[in-house]
């Protein structure tokens, strides 16, 4: 399929951003949402995929245009799903890829469609040049090392893991975002953000930050499961 393809895509608006590579359980409730489950888990729609995008502040409960919604969200891909003896699912999925909100389909099915191209990474470069091996390895560690000092603030030993060593440094920034309570408007830029080193920067920056206000704050935010359960939720 060409990058630049417009194609349809049930959405799932929610006050999170969803990043590629990163799960998100979900605890779904509402019946359009209970059917699109049933859809994906029975293949009515492809590939278990839907569309993840951010509310915007002003957003009203119901969805019907596009100035509600954030231009850019991420595809979820479903993993697990439990069904819940009174309808209700839990289930668990798993960010895949970018996409740019293009247009939307307020009734041709039960819940929310859209029509989404997706939009890739450009190449990593420096002054227009592949970046040398030990300017991407500095990079990395500098964001790893914010990572750390933020979680060793924030969890419990046990709560995070650090990602391998051998993650590759286009999906690196997400991954490090996932243990880190960043504010909605941030974790949005970051997956707008097309450049990967521009990426690594940015998320050095906004966790090295978070991590100075806890310092500063001599205080630590709840564990991230009941924090995790509070946005599927809310």
């Amino acid at each position: 399929m060409s990058q630049t393809s417009a194609i349809p895509l049930p959405l799932f608006p929610l006050r999170t951003v969803l990043l590629p590579g990163v799960p998100l359980p979900l605890h779904i409730f509402e019946p359009r949402y209970r059917q699109l489950t049933v859809d994906l888990m029975t293949g009515t729609v492809p590939e278990k995929r839907f569309g993840v995008v951010a509310l915007t502040p002003s957003a009203t409960v119901e969805v019907t245009s596009l100035d509600q919604l954030h231009p850019i969200g991420c595809t979820a891909v479903l993993r697990q799903a439990s069904r819940l003896p009174d309808g209700r699912f839990d289930i668990v999925t798993v960010g895949e890829r970018r996409f740019r909100l293009l247009d939307l389909d307020c009734v041709a099915a039960p819940y929310l469609m859209g029509t989404v191209a997706w939009v890739p990474d450009t190449p990593p470069t420096i002054l227009g040049q592949p970046p040398a091996t030990d300017t991407v390895g500095s990079l990395a560690a500098a964001a790893r090392a914010a990572y750390r000092r933020y979680c060793e603030s924030a969890w419990r030993r046990g709560d995070w893991v650090e990602p391998d060593e051998d993650v590759d440094v286009a999906a690196l920034a997400h991954l490090l975002s996932t243990d880190c309570l960043l504010p909605l408007e941030d974790r949005q830029r970051i997956l707008e953000e097309t450049r990967p080193l521009h990426r690594l920067r940015l998320v050095t920056r906004l966790i090295s930050r978070e991590a100075g206000i806890l310092a500063t704050l001599r205080a630590v935010p709840a564990p991230p499961a009941e924090l995790n359960q509070q946005a599927i939720e809310n």
